[in-house]
């Protein structure tokens, strides 16, 4: 790891350890005690931190939403990874004989992305007063790192979400060697915006029953808008499409179809569409089943969509609200943040393909514990290193509650610059 990333270093004052999975594998050879509070050879490690370790992890695994939705890469060592960028071949529409080809050094031109690591990590911590219970009773241990993997993973939920919107709200960079021109083979284009008063009521549990029906019935549309504009840009059709919303806008979308009156039912009305019944498509579960986690998905025409309960939807730029570095901290919300007249972007949902946003993080998790014999209490902190980028900005759209004249309108309203670091080389 580099010399010059202080959290990357040795311990800190007491116990320290910095797992990867080939540590867990040895971590009982490594940090063997003679009993439940002591250690082999005068060693200070204990054995619940590379155990405690390996169960935050498997939480933090358990509760990422966007894991597996996106472009994940993770680095042994090192701050930054390149994510390559191919341009189109050249053509020929009519070779005559003799004559030769010469290529072009714009052809086929070759470029990356560097996404780097954030400057800092993000952390979960806790405090106790007999550390012993972390080695002896496992359902305290467990429900220590249920709760700091859950922390950790929110917390990048919240981090990736940021960065599909930023996705959203860019423009196709203007050095991509993928823009061939105007002619038949410059299908590059921007992503869709879906914004204004017919998607206000998405997720709104203070809207009646029909407005969100009525919003949910234009999520629908504009999945599919988004689904005939990766066709015409001929994107990658092996990368499945993703839409994420409130758990609300969730169950409103489930319950498209299902009679809410006794007017509902004439006719034979009242087929839920998400229902389950194959005579309406079958698109969903049977209502029999709650669908209460949030791993829960539904499939509409190819898009799975997804519940989360960390969709940037707030005036992250807020203090007490604050998810990362200032470049996740914007304004998702529909409030107008301080010193500005704008409003923000009032985010109701996100679609997306994989390849619009790149994660990146540093191998393993990195436990530290120190005894504090003034304060009679053990202090522990798990910590991680991640970053994050967007990649293709054209395979990633943003569903907005009011409308936006523009991607640079957009930009406004979430408080950001456009091509904030996306530098093509």
């Amino acid at each position: 790891m580099s010399d010059n990333i202080p959290w990357a270093s040795g311990s800190m004052m007491g116990r320290s350890a910095n797992f990867d999975a080939a540590d867990f594998a040895t971590s009982a050879n490594t940090f063997a005690p003679t009993s439940g509070t002591g250690a082999a050879g005068g060693q200070t490690d204990k054995m619940w931190m590379p155990i405690w370790s390996g169960e935050t992890l498997t939480a933090f695994d358990h509760y990422r939403i966007f894991s597996g939705m996106t472009e994940s890469r993770s680095i042994a060592s090192g701050r930054v990874a390149e994510f390559p960028i191919m341009g189109t071949v050249a053509l020929k529409s009519a070779w005559a004989a003799g004559e030769e080809l010469i290529g072009s050094t714009n052809d086929n031109a070759s470029k990356t992305v560097a996404i780097q690591l954030d400057a800092r990590p993000i952390a979960t911590h806790f405090e106790l007063d007999n550390i012993d219970l972390m080695i002896s009773q496992w359902e305290f241990r467990s429900e220590l790192a249920r709760q700091a993997g859950q922390t950790l993973a929110n917390a990048r939920d919240l981090q990736v979400g940021s960065f599909l919107v930023r996705a959203a709200a860019e423009s196709i960079l203007s050095d991509d060697p993928r823009k061939a021109g105007s002619d038949w083979r410059g299908t590059l284009a921007d992503s869709p915006m879906f914004g204004g008063t017919s998607y206000e009521k998405l997720g709104d549990s203070t809207a009646t029953e029909a407005e969100r029906a009525d919003a949910a019935l234009a999520l629908l549309r504009a999945l599919e808008e988004f689904q005939v504009h990766l066709q015409e840009i001929e994107a990658d059709s092996t990368s499945g499409v993703f839409c994420a919303v409130t758990p609300r806008a969730f169950h409103d979308i489930r319950a498209l179809g299902v009679a809410r009156e006794s007017g509902d039912l004439a006719g034979g009305a009242g087929r839920p569409m998400f229902g389950g019944v194959a005579d309406a498509g079958g698109l969903g579960a049977g209502l029999r089943d709650g669908m209460m986690n949030l791993a829960d998905r539904l499939e509409y025409m190819g898009v799975t969509i997804v519940k989360t309960n960390h969709l940037p939807n707030f005036d992250a730029a807020d203090a007490a609200y604050q998810i990362g570095e200032p470049r996740y901290n914007l304004n998702f919300g529909s409030v107008a943040r301080p010193a500005t007249t704008a409003t923000g972007a009032d985010v109701k949902a996100v679609i997306w393909q994989p390849k619009a946003v790149a994660e990146l993080s540093l191998t393993g998790l990195k436990v530290d514990t120190v005894d504090d014999i003034r304060r009679n209490s053990v202090f522990t902190v798990a910590s991680m290193m991640a970053g994050t980028g967007v990649l293709r900005p054209e395979c990633a759209s943003v569903v907005t509650g009011v409308a936006h004249s523009s991607k640079s309108d957009l930009r406004v309203a979430l408080g950001m610059s456009s091509e904030y670091g996306a530098q093509l080389a």
